[in-house]
């Protein structure tokens, strides 16, 4: 029995460890030219732990993780907590489907995923800006949508080394 309690709390580790890891991707000094393209880290993994651990990963950890982004973004605080929120609670409901589709049909679901979570921070913004948002706002969507097949890639190398130790 105490193997089973030092590996959950392995696997907590473990998924605490992959979202530090997400925030500094988050904040790492990139070039300008970059940093347009530079998937929400933060969203990706919330998008991978809720469809991979959904009882270790939930609305809960999603809103805790956006206020998070909030902080270290300085944001108005509350606009990643309600995307990640939103993305979270959407993809546990689809979860059980989703694991068994190809990684192309699930990348197709992390892009709307993520253009949901950018709307909500876009819509949130308007409280405090009012220009528009240019077409590149949306690139990091469609980035992160191509880096899904290399981040499940990884991230289920490293969940089964976890699970084996």
């Amino acid at each position: 029995m105490p193997t089973d309690k030092a590996g959950d709390g392995l696997a907590l580790l473990g998924i605490l460890v992959s979202f530090v890891l997400g925030m500094v991707l988050r904040i790492v000094p990139i070039p300008a030219e970059w940093f347009s393209a530079n998937p929400d880290w933060l969203a990706l993994l919330l998008i991978f732990w809720t469809l991979h651990a959904p009882e270790r990963v939930g609305v809960v950890m999603a809103w805790l993780l956006g206020m998070s982004a909030d902080v270290l973004t300085g944001r108005l605080l509350g606009q990643y907590a309600l995307a990640y929120t939103v993305i979270a609670y959407l993809n546990l409901r689809v979860q059980p489907g989703l694991q068994v589709l190809p990684v192309p049909v699930q990348s197709l679901w992390v892009l709307i995923l993520l253009l949901l979570s950018q709307w909500l921070v876009l819509w949130t913004q308007r409280i405090e800006l009012t220009e528009p948002a240019r077409l590149i706002y949306w690139l990091p969507a469609f980035t992160g949508a191509l880096a899904w097949p290399l981040l499940l890639l990884v991230m289920r190398g490293g969940r089964q080394r976890i699970q084996r130790s």
